[in-house]
């Protein structure tokens, strides 16, 4: 495996040990990157494959005339401000700028040396123009919104290839809640290096403005106890409130056991909160929690299956708010009342369902087509997946998200630790106290867990 320390991603030399080298060939169409580091590679791999970026493109695009964001967000605005101006100086010095975007890549301010933005006035580094990586590929701030830490893209890492001149380190300030990026800062340099504490800088700066954002995220934490017991007092029904993003705030008895989740006991704190692993309840909330940002009247009405249950069960959704900001829903369980939810499968984004599945092998990227893959297990950060062509390391951070990701291909969560294909599942065996394990299909044959508040969803899933 080649020692990316070694490579130089600023030289345009075409021979096989540069960075340079790599994106030719990868333009070309080859999938063997050596010496890319992994976070490159995959990027590029969104920009050919997915985004379809050309990699000629000589300017970014100009964004989106309107974005809708939460009020939430200019509180992030704010403050990445405050903090990008008190360095804009310094970085000034280095011969830098520094850059905000929104969380569509749209840039919104800029500072720093003066013949440095006008260089970068000419490949629209500029406010309004957008850098997600949809529109522009690889670079600092569009790959930082796919990233969940502080990326540095140098030279030719950069998918455009008129962009190679430029060094970038960008880090996305994300929703404590639902996980989503709210905006980016980011650094830049023409024809240089940054600054070794560019990285630790742009990291503690997301650090500190996140918690800004989880001590507003306790505070909507606590109203919506408060609007849970101030319900509880008024009906009978089984209750949850929830957030934004699906997790459990706080659940009474009844609802706890439907949603395989601990009762009775808040948790205003966002990193305390629960995950029921119900794909069709997590949607249902996120659903509501669009609809009631533009209509804060929306009260809304679908039927999900739960854990312990063979049939649907009707819920209610009925928004709360703090301060004139959303901040989660209570969910009526047997009650049916407001607008009815669309069908979860009809109302997700296009494209949403992947095709394949990357993974890693020393410094290849391996693609995956779904039905090689028999299970994905979760050991410590990363996710392993059993497959046709051995154990490998999944790209995606997180089983979590890979859940999410395959929930609708035939995938299902049997386990903290686990997502199988359901397709791969051979046997399945039932142990003392009703435990079930699943045989997969591999050369080995390996047996995957099933826990007990996802027993109900596997025994439907199976028919059995």
């Amino acid at each position: 495996m080649a020692d990316v320390h070694q490579l130089d991603p600023i030289s345009r030399s075409p021979g096989k040990a540069t960075v340079y080298g790599a994106w030719e060939r990868f333009v070309q169409g080859e999938d063997d990157i050596r010496g890319l580091r992994p976070e490159v590679a995959i990027s590029w791999h969104r920009c050919r494959d997915q985004y379809r970026v050309d990699p000629y493109l000589t300017e970014a695009p100009v964004a989106v005339a309107e974005v809708d964001h939460a009020l939430e967000h200019d509180v992030v605005f704010a403050e990445l401000g405050f903090r990008a101006a008190s360095v804009a100086h310094e970085v000034s010095n280095l011969g830098g700028v520094v850059t905000i975007t929104d969380a569509t890549g749209r840039v919104l301010a800029q500072w720093g040396d003066q013949a440095t933005r006008s260089r970068a006035t000419k490949a629209n580094l500029a406010a309004w123009f957008c850098w997600s990586e949809c529109a522009t590929g690889t670079n600092g701030m569009g790959t930082a919104l796919e990233a969940h830490a502080p990326v540095i893209i140098r030279g030719a890492e950069h998918w455009c290839q008129a962009f190679h001149d430029w060094t970038c380190a960008g880090v996305a300030v994300r929703d404590v809640v639902t996980g989503e990026p709210i905006a980016v800062l980011n650094i830049s340099c023409w024809r240089g290096d940054l600054p070794a504490s560019a990285a630790a800088w742009l990291g503690n700066t997301a650090t500190k403005t996140q918690h800004i954002l989880r001590q507003r995220a306790q505070d909507g934490g606590a109203e919506l106890v408060a609007a849970y017991n101030h319900a509880r007092s008024r009906s009978t029904a089984a209750l949850a409130a929830v957030d934004p993003a699906g997790r459990v705030v706080i659940a009474d008895d009844t609802a706890s056991v439907l949603l395989g989740v601990p009762g009775s006991t808040p948790a205003p704190d966002p990193a305390a909160r629960w995950n029921p692993s119900l794909p069709e309840f997590i949607w249902a909330a996120r659903y509501a929690a669009k609809q009631a940002t533009h209509n804060p009247d929306w009260v809304g009405s679908t039927q999900i299956f739960t854990h312990l249950a063979d049939e649907p069960t009707p819920i209610s959704i009925r928004p709360v708010f703090l301060s004139g900001q959303l901040v989660g829903n209570l969910i009526s369980f047997g009650v049916s009342e407001g607008e009815q939810l669309p069908r979860a499968e009809g109302a997700r984004r296009p494209g949403a369902r992947p095709h394949r599945i990357v993974a890693m092998r020393d410094n290849r990227m391996v693609l995956l087509r779904l039905p090689e893959v028999s299970f994905a297990e979760s050991k410590g950060n990363d996710v392993w997946l059993s497959t046709d062509q051995g154990r490998l390391r999944a790209a995606s951070a997180g089983l979590d998200k890979l859940e999410s990701e395959l929930t609708d291909a035939g995938f299902l969560r049997v386990h903290r630790g686990y997502v199988v294909n359901l397709s791969r599942i051979r046997e399945v065996e039932r142990r003392f106290r009703g435990e079930l394990f699943l045989v997969m299909d591999d050369q080995a044959s390996p047996m995957v867990p099933v826990s007990r508040r996802n027993a109900p969803a596997v025994r439907r899933a199976l028919d059995i």
